[in-house]
């Protein structure tokens, strides 16, 4: 049974789970344990609050299209400490925090060259549904505390060189593959592949994790079914009562198509006001539709919300060949309308979207003001 990290541990426990694991876990229950003595405080989120009430923010791009260059193979994505792992593990991108964490602090940091104000930390599959296709869900918690260590390490440094200009952390907290709202079975609609505690144990793990390895802001992300993101939503603010804090958090779905909806049905509205039971730092859309067909989306969280709305679409449609076509000067002239019109508070890139995308995007929004809310911290 997998563990569920957090604050509370039971060390009898961890130590009998180490004496009976195989020795490649050893490292996740150390971290565990350390992680119970960490500073649980917020220290960033007066300045988050400031920045964000002054100038639209710029995120990151996609991680998923930067590390696709580097062509990493079976071997890369093993490294030494998992080389004899019996199950294949090419195409487990969260898992190159740990083995090519380089590469990992290389993207980030080209991002924060461009512009980026916050950085998602590499955990969009962080979770133990989702890494149980590998048979690594014993590594979840190390997953995402490593990846937020990496992306806190470089933003810290940045902020360093220009403290006018603070970088934020943001722990991506992806949909996982299973959803509680729809049957992966056309032939048994009413069965479904997971619950809603199951989901909701299993983002606390990820979440914990990631404000351990120092995330600023917890960001929800490419929501297709609300039910799973409210699992999530349940988990952060647990965590909120039991450590005391406020988490900022983002919360951004998906629009799947021209129809307007998540893929578990859901207007624009209806998924605004399906997530609103909570005090969130933002509320937003991401993926599937490029920036143009995005807008009448954002317009409607804009008019009917008193969060701040972020976005951050793809590059485009994908061709023919799955690729994305737009230019980073191409996607930022489509990103023009929603600055001219007020829509947003943070802007970036998803699919297909690279550093000279977030630059252009940066050096676009500079030149306008910020959405104006009245924020309740």
């Amino acid at each position: 049974m997998p563990l569920r990290s957090g604050l509370k541990i039971d060390f009898s426990f961890s130590i009998q789970t180490k004496k009976n694991s195989s020795k490649r876990n050893d490292r996740y229950y150390n971290v565990r344990i350390y992680s119970n003595e960490k500073n649980n405080k917020m220290k960033n989120s007066e300045h988050l609050y400031k920045a964000i009430s002054e100038r639209i923010l710029v995120l990151d791009g996609a991680m998923g299209t930067m590390l696709q260059r580097y062509k990493f193979e079976e071997e890369d994505y093993r490294g030494e400490r998992f080389k004899n792992w019996e199950h294949p593990l090419k195409g487990n991108n969260d898992l190159l925090s740990l083995t090519q964490p380089q590469a990992i602090e290389e993207v980030h940091r080209k991002y924060l060259e461009a512009g980026a104000d916050i950085i998602e930390t590499n955990t969009f599959s962080g979770t133990t549904i989702a890494m149980a296709d590998y048979h690594m869900e014993d590594l979840v918690y190390e997953l995402n505390y490593e990846s937020a260590k990496i992306a806190r390490k470089v933003c810290d440094e940045f902020t360093a060189k220009n403290p006018e200009k603070p970088r934020f952390v943001a722990g991506s907290i992806g949909p996982t593959n299973k959803t509680a709202s729809l049957s992966p079975d056309v032939n048994d609609p009413g069965f479904r592949a997971i619950t809603f505690d199951e989901l909701k144990i299993a983002y606390k793990q990820q979440s914990e994790a990631l404000l351990d390895g120092g995330s600023d802001i917890l960001l929800v992300e490419t929501v297709f079914d609300t039910l799973n993101a409210k699992a999530a939503l349940f988990a952060i603010d647990e965590i909120q009562e039991e450590r005391k804090i406020k988490i900022p958090i983002m919360v951004s779905g998906t629009i799947t198509d021209a129809s307007g909806r998540t893929l578990s049905g859901q207007t624009a509205e209806a998924f605004l006001i399906s997530v609103s039971h909570l005090n969130l730092l933002s509320v937003g859309f991401n993926c599937a539709l490029g920036a143009e067909q995005l807008t009448p989306y954002l317009e409607t969280l804009s008019n009917n919300s008193d969060f701040y709305i972020s976005a951050y679409p793809n590059a485009g449609l994908p061709n023919a060949f799955g690729q994305y076509d737009e230019s980073p000067e191409f996607m930022a002239e489509q990103i023009k309308e929603y600055a001219e019109k007020g829509l947003i508070n943070i802007i970036g890139g998803c699919c297909g979207t690279t550093p000279p995308h977030i630059k252009a995007i940066a050096d676009l929004v500079k030149n306008y003001e910020p959405r104006k809310i009245n924020v309740i911290i």
